[in-house]
């Protein structure tokens, strides 16, 4: 059935190698933001965060609550942070990514990003609860700047990812999708 206007053109299934391609730059881009000019100031955006819950949210079969968890470990590591933090933050972040993935893809990009602020704000307030109980100080009213930026990310994100499956599947003048 051809698709009316207006309507989002089918998609082209995902290809594994670039999902976890993905996930690995936004995991250096994420090292490379806690380790360039920002250093690690709290209203900084968490890469790693949006393109996990992105492809938790599209890809759930693919990216789970181990991969989530394994790659909060990784930034952990690498920050020196305590370890776990940002494995139980991006856990969790996983878990509701999935409750809510197939509820969240029929809305239009910016409701689409409304609705996946409450989850960025769950997992930064699950990494200063585990700060806090841990001992270290409050981080500021600036943090809440990180969720709201994460949240705006979601639009320029989707469009990225989703850029490879938007290739035109052998075009031709009979076959219009």
């Amino acid at each position: 059935m051809i698709m009316p206007a207006g309507h989002q053109q089918l998609l082209l299934p995902v290809r594994p190698w670039f999902v976890w391609l993905s996930l690995l730059l936004s995991l250096v881009l994420d090292m490379a933001l806690n380790m360039g000019l920002t250093g690690r100031a709290a209203w900084t955006p968490d890469l790693l965060a949006v393109a996990l819950l992105f492809w938790v949210v599209h890809e759930p079969s693919r990216v789970g609550l181990m991969a989530c968890f394994v790659l909060g470990l990784m930034l952990d590591v690498h920050q020196s942070a305590l370890l776990g933090q940002h494995a139980l933050a991006f856990s969790v972040l996983g878990f509701l990514g999935l409750q809510v993935h197939r509820r969240l893809l029929w809305f239009a990009l910016p409701t689409q990003a409304l609705h996946v602020l409450p989850l960025l704000l769950t997992a930064h307030a699950l990494q200063w609860l585990v700060r806090l109980l841990a001992g270290s100080g409050w981080p500021g009213w600036d943090a809440l700047l990180a969720p709201l930026a994460e949240a705006l990310l979601w639009l320029p994100a989707t469009w990225l990812l989703l850029a490879p499956q938007r290739r035109p599947h052998d075009p031709d003048g009979n076959r219009p999708i």
